[in-house]
């Protein structure tokens, strides 16, 4: 009842009715979605890039995937380029915020959204979306930490989870691909979650 009241309550706010799709969950499918940015302070950071991918079932489906270069107002710099070694000339051909997050949701659709921290994300994409839809995404979101949480858990009650992304690497034996890459991380974060719903952790 509340769920349905929230979602007529956000749809009320929707400005652009052709958006409305984004309610419908796919029944089968959800996105993995990373994001690379300027800051890991929300209210100053700026989209670099965007690394979404598909899954179905028990499949993630590596064709049908998105990777997306963003122009920031501000260009990288410093640390920020040793991180995710996206230089200014790497983004200054990039395509305007506003382009890019729209591109996700029509990739997206009403898919359910999987990510490691995935609140950042989309965090930072609802700071794009807000002033050209009305709303922030309003997928429901699927939080990768936190069903690793809950797996580990039920092993062992009392003991401490280590919830650094390396750690989930090893313990579920899946091979780390090269980090801070936006799809690397969206593929790193399907394939882990896969290998916690073969554990009944999907």
């Amino acid at each position: 009842m509340l769920a349905a009241l929230r979602r007529r309550w956000r749809l009320s706010r929707l400005r652009d009715p052709r958006y409305a799709h984004l309610f419908d969950e796919h029944p089968d499918e959800l996105v993995s979605i990373d994001c690379e940015t300027t800051s890991l302070n929300v209210a100053k950071a700026e989209l670099l890039s965007i690394g979404a991918v598909k899954i179905r079932g028990n499949r993630i489906l590596s064709s049908e995937s998105l990777y997306l270069l963003v122009k920031p107002e501000t260009p990288p710099e410093g640390d920020n380029v040793r991180i995710h070694g996206l230089r200014p000339r790497d983004v200054s051909q990039g395509m305007p915020a506003s382009e890019a997050v729209l591109r996700l949701l029509d990739f997206a659709g009403g898919r359910p959204l999987l990510g490691y921290y995935l609140e950042y994300d989309v965090a930072v994409l609802d700071k794009y979306l807000r002033p050209l839809l009305g709303i922030g995404l309003p997928q429901r979101q699927i939080e990768l930490s936190a069903r690793y949480y809950d797996y580990k858990f039920r092993q062992n009650p009392g003991a401490h989870i280590d919830l650094r992304l390396a750690c989930l690497h090893q313990d579920l034996a899946i091979p780390a691909l090269p980090r801070h890459d936006a799809l690397n991380d969206a593929l790193s974060a399907a394939m882990l979650y896969q290998a916690l719903r073969q554990r009944g952790f999907g």
